[in-house]
């Protein structure tokens, strides 16, 4: 079993940007990391490099498109730790800028799976281990994209942006943050953009084709920000690296 005194975080798409820099910057805190990674060889090397530089890291093959992987993924949890101390639902995917002329009914389908329904299904599985925790926290990693504010802006890049998939699924994901607030008080439920949103940035990931203005490291600031909250913090708030982003 894992130290009973040393907090515990699985954070999903662990491997590499976004993911990996928090796993860094937590585990460097002397955290328990749970690296979530779809593929196995990459989990394992980024988990390897962790360890290397003094984490406590447990890499996790996790799909969150799966149900059996999910499920498997919350028995290897288990055999470490009695509880989950933060969940850091990361993984995420862009979909194909597709004009919401020519987008149908499956690409929706195929990034909801992953930016919807995969932190769903991830927390679903793991709200009892979330339970056990004296203070469990849930991080959804969003887009400012999901702003209705942002998107209707003119000056925001965002506003033209025109595809659907992706930044509807950010708005459905806010949703869902919201109203597990609402519902589960005693979890802190939060979400946030890995961005500047007053200064037009984002950070670049493989998402963008690192293309963002920010480091990854930079875009993981408001991250770690709500992983670390204490139990009198908020919740069901929507932030960026520089403070409070409109809905």
């Amino acid at each position: 079993m894992t130290n009973s005194a040393q907090t515990s975080v699985l954070i999903t798409g662990g491997n590499k940007g976004l993911g990996f820099e928090t796993a860094r910057r937590l585990g460097e805190m002397g955290w328990t990391i749970f690296l979530g990674s779809r593929d196995e060889g990459r989990g394992q090397a980024a988990a390897d490099k962790l360890t290397a530089a003094g984490a406590n890291v447990i890499m996790v093959q996790l799909d969150v498109t799966s149900d059996e992987s999910v499920a498997d993924a919350v028995q290897l949890v288990r055999k470490h730790t009695d509880r989950l101390d933060v969940l850091i639902n990361n993984a995420g995917a862009p979909g194909r800028v597709i004009p919401p002329a020519d987008a149908t009914a499956d690409e929706l389908h195929s990034v909801y799976d992953t930016n919807v329904y995969g932190p769903v299904r991830v927390t679903h599985a793991f709200l009892p281990l979330l339970q056990a925790a004296e203070n469990p926290r849930v991080v959804m990693v969003s887009s400012a994209v999901g702003s209705f504010a942002v998107v209707a802006d003119p000056h925001q890049p965002a506003s033209k942006m025109h595809e659907l998939a992706y930044s509807s699924s950010k708005t459905a994901l806010n949703m869902i943050t919201v109203r597990y607030a609402n519902a589960l008080p005693t979890i802190k439920f939060n979400m946030l953009t890995p961005g500047e949103v007053a200064n037009h940035k984002f950070a670049a990931t493989d998402m963008n084709r690192h293309t963002g203005q920010l480091t990854a490291a930079e875009g993981s600031d408001p991250i770690v920000e709500l992983a670390t909250i204490d139990a009198d913090g908020p919740t069901g708030i929507f932030i960026d690296r520089l403070g409070p982003v409109a809905w």
